[in-house]
């Protein structure tokens, strides 16, 4: 085409037009002219081609900006070119899944993507994700640490190399059901008109090959249960439930079928002294009434070792020291909590007749006294009424 039409006009949306309705339009063209529905016709596959590069452009609000503004030119790719596609197949391959799942499965009952010639590949059965829980102490989560696990999982199988047939993956036949499309079709008329149902083939479990020869150690299956090491990098600052996606750690899929993924759920270990709160560290430290009274020098436990601290003379009971960024690092960030230490005067429930009369002498002393506002108050009341 020596001049490219407006890309708002082969979708028939205004330059107003929402996502959801560009989209609905594009789906409509697709269905029109797919290639499945007209085999062998350039003209349509040439309008299958221009309706996708309209999309490509007005789906992508960057593209869309530039377009609206300088039109043609403002979306050149970076070697000059316009962008668009060169064949079908860039056309499969960039919108494989933009409806939540490729509409040209959803359309035309698609088991994966084709291959050269137009034959459909075989459908590839992704394997399960795993999920994993792991366990970790608040030094771990402080520093970030790296954790080698041993996960018992499905693997491909070692004889047939994951394809489930003796000679590997020659050692399959086309289906003779679906003539390797792995799908059939269903045709029913009404009173209503015509209706195409398409289902997976029976016949070979919608993969368009059936094996020859099954392998004898996985039965077919591709593959066996085995035992697998893999290492996880935690990043510092992680929480309880956060979780972390190891791609293709999880169970192999069927006769060659693509990984599933490794899922581990962070949990925290419960620590001896330290309690988290956020990304802040609560320390109780436990003092003796004297201790409080003098003031002393004492070593608090902290996640990055031990840590000096002063209590002041006269400290009182759930008054707080604050230990700057001895805490939590913010996940993906240099940023710190502080570790809170907060005073806990220890009262003894027993004591030695010497320390009874030393408490009694601090009894009678006014400085022990504490200032009782609402006992003077109490008795000015009493007074102006009694």
């Amino acid at each position: 085409m020596s001049e490219k039409r407006d890309y708002y006009e082969i979708l028939s949306v205004s330059k107003s037009a929402d996502k959801t309705e560009i989209k609905a339009a594009y789906r409509k063209l697709a269905i029109q002219y797919h290639p499945d529905k007209n085999p062998d016709n350039p003209e349509a596959e040439e309008k299958f081609k221009e309706a996708s590069e309209a999309y490509d452009v007005l789906s992508n609000e960057d593209k869309r900006a530039k377009y609206d503004r300088f039109g043609h030119q403002g979306v050149r790719g970076a070697g000059g070119g316009q962008p668009g596609f060169s064949n079908v197949e860039d056309i499969f391959s960039n919108f494989g899944d933009i409806f939540g799942g490729s509409i040209f499965d959803d359309l035309f009952g698609g088991g994966g993507g084709r291959s050269q010639g137009g034959q459909r590949r075989r459908r590839d059965e992704r394997g399960a994700d795993l999920k994993i829980k792991m366990p970790l102490t608040l030094e771990e989560i402080a520093t970030g640490v790296e954790k080698t696990i041993r996960v018992k999982k499905f693997v491909a199988c070692g004889d047939c190399s994951g394809s489930g047939a003796k000679g590997g993956s020659s050692g399959y036949n086309t289906c003779p059901q679906c003539n390797g499309q792995g799908q059939v079709k269903q045709v029913s008329r009404s009173m209503f008109g015509q209706f195409v149902n398409i289902q997976p083939c029976s016949n070979c479990s919608g993969t368009g090959q059936i094996i020859k020869d099954t392998c004898n150690t996985c039965e077919g299956d591709g593959r066996v249960r085995d035992e697998e090491k893999t290492s996880v990098e935690i990043p510092a600052g992680v929480e309880e439930g956060n979780y972390l996606t190891v791609s293709g750690k999880g169970h192999a899929g069927k006769r060659g079928g693509s990984k599933g993924d490794l899922i581990v759920i962070i949990q925290e270990k419960e620590h001896k002294y330290l309690t988290r709160d956020g990304n802040n560290i609560i320390y109780k430290l436990k003092i003796s009434v004297p201790e409080a009274a003098m003031g002393v020098r004492l070593d608090v436990p902290t996640l990055y070792g031990t840590e000096n601290v002063d209590v002041k003379s006269g400290t009182q009971p759930g008054e707080s020291i604050v230990l700057k960024n001895k805490g939590l690092p913010l996940l993906n960030s240099y940023r710190k909590g502080d570790q809170i230490v907060i005073i806990d005067v220890h009262i003894p429930k027993k004591l030695s007749s010497d320390e009874k009369s030393m408490l009694k002498k601090m009894k009678e002393s006014d400085n022990f006294k504490p200032n009782n506002d609402a006992k003077g108050f109490f008795e000015k009341v009493k007074g102006a009424f009694f």
